[in-house]
């Protein structure tokens, strides 16, 4: 399932994805991505026909899982005493949502193949050997980020469950990309999940090709040396 909306963007790694699959809270949030200034539950309850404590209800919901943002001002221009109660005003945390099941990172992607061809065309260096590099130094950030491999893994959308044997990834997050450039795309995967391994210090696991038909290229096998 994918849901999308325009504006800047931002990934979102399991969320909640009933939070906007719902449509009050789909319609609510999208109601706040269109005003230019933040809205209060009254305000949100008139453009949308909605009961108050319908409303309140989808509102906080989007504000614990974090695709709203909340703030207190008093309204109007009165101020002082008897100029009343500062007002409950909602506006988006995010300003693009996507949602992705199972998870991708096309943007990932497209950000390392970028950075690849600019240090090709700057240095000369064959574009998939950049591309390799790239990949295997955001693993490696990635990798001492999360100071766990499977933590890594899961926190990129590889899906990794153990089979007794290693590490299966039951998803690929690439995987449109590696099915049209499969070589250059899943040579890019490779590099991440081996930056990953690096930078999350594991010493048990090597990648190694997954066997044909699995969800992604590689998996992790327990190292013999």
């Amino acid at each position: 399932m994918n849901f999308r909306m325009n504006t800047s963007q931002i990934n979102i790694r399991n969320p909640d994805v009933g939070s906007l699959a719902d449509p009050v809270r789909r319609n609510l949030y999208q109601a706040l991505i269109r005003s230019p200034v933040p809205l209060t539950r009254d305000q949100l309850v008139k453009m949308l026909n909605l009961a108050p404590s319908t409303a309140s209800f989808h509102l906080e919901k989007l504000v614990k899982d974090g695709f709203l943002k909340t703030e207190s001002k008093k309204l109007g221009s009165r101020t002082g005493p008897g100029s009343g109660r500062p007002s409950k005003l909602y506006s988006p945390a995010l300003d693009e949502v996507q949602l992705s099941v199972p998870a991708r990172e096309y943007e990932l992607a497209g950000r390392l193949l970028a950075s690849a061809i600019e240090t090709s065309v700057e240095t000369g260096e064959p574009v998939e050997k950049s591309v390799i590099s790239a990949a295997y130094a955001e693993g490696l950030r990635r990798g001492m980020a999360a100071g766990d491999l499977e933590k890594a893994l899961s926190d990129n959308g590889y899906e990794p469950e153990s089979d007794g044997e290693g590490l299966v990834l039951c998803n690929c997050p690439f995987r449109r990309l590696a099915s049209d450039h499969t070589r250059l795309v899943c040579g890019l995967s490779a590099a991440l999940l081996e930056g990953a391994l690096d930078g999350s210090g594991d010493q048990k696991h090597r990648v190694a090709p997954a066997p044909d038909g699995s969800a992604c290229c590689a998996r992790l096998t327990t190292s013999t040396e």
